[in-house]
C-alpha cells in the first residue's frame, strides 16, 4: 500500500517514512503543502498523513481542497495543537483522524492500520484466496498452512494482488500502489518481483494463483 507523508520538519518526515517503509509500505514524502497537493492529485494513495502547520498550503487547506476534488483516501492529521477545538476543526475539514505531537511511532502505526482497514466494514486482517493466506498485521504468509518467507516488496505486492483478487492489475497500478514516486516503471523490476513471488507462491503446487495477462498485466485468482 502507498502512503503520502507531508511534513515540513525533515527529521520528523524522515522518521515517519523510515518506520512505514520498515512495515512494508511504499512512501512518498513532501515538505510543503504545495508539493503535497501536487502529489496527492497526480497519484493514487491508500492513506495520507499531513502536518497542519505547513508552508505554502497548511494541512487543513490541503484536506479541504482534496475533499472538494473527491479524493477520498483516509487522511491522518499531525499537529502540536492539543485543544479540542483544533481537533474538531481538522475533522470538519475532512480528516479521518488526528494525532497530537509528540507521538510514538507505535501509536502512529496503529492509527494507520485502523484507517487502512476502515473503508470496508467487513474487512479482515487476514486475506484468503483458496489455500493462500496473508496476515496484514503480523506479515505472515501461508499456503496449505506452510509459512513462506517473503521480502518486504514481495509481501506488499502479494497483499495488493490479494486485495484485488480476480481483477486485472496493470503494471502502472502496481507501480502506483507498491512502489513510490521515484520508481521507474519502465524497468523490469516489477517483472522480476512477480517472477520471484510466483516461485514462492506457486512453485510445487498444481493450482497456480499468479497469472500473467499479456498486454494487460497480472491477476491473482484461484484457477
Amino acid at each position: 500500500m502507498r502512503i503520502l507523508v507531508v511534513e515540513d520538519e525533515k527529521r520528523i518526515a524522515d522518521f515517519i517514512a523510515r518506520g512505514l517503509k520498515e512495515e512494508h509500505y511504499a512512501v512518498d514524502v513532501a515538505y510543503d503543502g504545495e508539493e503535497g497537493l501536487y502529489l496527492a492529485e497526480i497519484n493514487t494513495y491508500d492513506l495520507m498523513i499531513f502536518d497542519i502547520m505547513l508552508p505554502k498550503h497548511d494541512g487543513l487547506e490541503m484536506c479541504r481542497q482534496l475533499r472538494l476534488k473527491k479524493i477520498n483516501a483516509p487522511i491522518l492529521m499531525l499537529t502540536a495543537r492539543a485543544a479540542v477545538k483544533d481537533k474538531v476543526t481538522g475533522l470538519n475539514a475532512g480528516a479521518d483522524d488526528y494525532l497530537t505531537k509528540p507521538f510514538s511511532f507505535e501509536e502512529l502505526l496503529a492509527r494507520v492500520k485502523v484507517l487502512l482497514r476502515r473503508p470496508t466494514a467487513n474487512k479482515t486482517s487476514v486475506l484468503k484466496v483458496g489455500d493462500l493466506e496473508l496476515n496484514q498485521l503480523n506479515h505472515e504468509v501461508r499456503r496449505t498452512g506452510k509459512q513462506m518467507v517473503l521480502t518486504s516488496k514481495e509481501f506488499a505486492l502479494l497483499e495488493y494482488l490479494m486485495l484485488n483478487a480476480s481483477q486485472v492489475i496493470s503494471r502502472s497500478m502496481i507501480s502506483e500502489h507498491v512502489w513510490n514516486e521515484q520508481f521507474d516503471s519502465m524497468t523490469n523490476v516489477i517483472d522480476v518481483h512477480i517472477r520471484n513471488l510466483r516461485n514462492k507462491v506457486d512453485d510445487g503446487f498444481k493450482k497456480k494463483f499468479i497469472h500473467t495477462l499479456r498486454g494487460s498485466g497480472y491477476m491473482l485468482k484461484c484457477a
